[in-house]
């Protein structure tokens, strides 16, 4: 084993807990579902998911912190996409286990 593996290892798993955070959240998970469909506006963001411009900004903002959404100015709107295209593919996996689980008879108890 290399002399620099388990420090790069636990850096991976501080990572992977940090993103699991910041994943563990129902609308965060929708903002990034909306986004994998291709960049999104604020606006129409804020019409799918029913929420109030706010709380929006606050969903965005610790996605943008943990480096998961990337926003651009276009004039007057924002605009949002997946800054990690594997995200989407992540994202979809884990609906797919649970889907199954739910297909099984079997729900996910905490």
């Amino acid at each position: 084993m290399k002399k620099g593996k388990p420090k790069t290892d636990e850096k991976v798993y501080e990572m992977q807990a940090t993103i699991c955070k910041v994943l563990a959240n129902p609308t965060r998970l929708h903002i990034l579902d909306l986004c994998a469909q291709g960049e999104q506006s604020v606006s129409a963001l804020q019409e799918a998911l029913g929420i109030s411009a706010a709380n929006l900004s606050q969903h965005l903002a610790i996605l943008k912190t943990a480096g998961v959404v990337a926003t651009r100015r276009g004039g007057k709107q924002l605009f949002c996409s997946l800054a990690i295209p594997q995200v989407k593919q992540a994202c979809s996996l884990i609906r797919d286990v649970l889907r199954a689980r739910l297909a099984s008879g079997r729900e996910l108890v905490v």
